[in-house]
């Protein structure tokens, strides 16, 4: 069994010129993905157990990172914009990074949460919540 550091991990999103600008010396850490897989239960009368057939997926990919407003590439400059943007963008992440053959987990999202985050004594953080529109992909780079 291989195991990954995630410090090669890699996470890149698209910008309003749909541009993809990589926040991962940014990001403290990605939760969500590949997300749940929603099931309907179809159990009727008489069934000895539980029955389900897969439903819509309804994926949100939670990103935590360290505040920076470098122009065009800093997560400030990229989340901020998308959170008011009119379109969703594409996004990528390789949690073993971003080699021939990793693994890739991509889709389209939204922006619905981008906060700021200031506590006496911290560094300035940032939050940001994504909405996937559709399904999340899996593939390879």
């Amino acid at each position: 069994m291989t195991f990954f550091d995630s410090k090669v991990s890699k996470f890149s999103i698209n910008d309003t010129a749909d541009l993809p600008r990589d926040l991962s010396a940014y990001l403290t850490e990605v939760r969500g993905l590949p997300g749940p897989r929603l099931l309907n239960e179809v159990t009727a009368l008489g069934d000895s157990g539980a029955k389900f057939i897969p439903g819509l997926e309804d994926v949100t990919v939670n990103l935590r990172g360290l505040f920076d407003d470098t122009v065009t590439a800093g997560p400030d400059a990229v989340l901020g914009p998308l959170r008011t943007n009119t379109t969703a963008v594409s996004f990528e992440y390789g949690p073993e990074g971003t080699a021939v053959g990793d693994v890739k987990y991509s889709g389209t999202c939204w922006v619905s949460l981008y906060e700021l985050r200031s506590r006496v004594g911290n560094l300035i953080e940032w939050l940001a919540t994504l909405q996937v529109e559709g399904t999340v992909t899996r593939g390879a780079y």
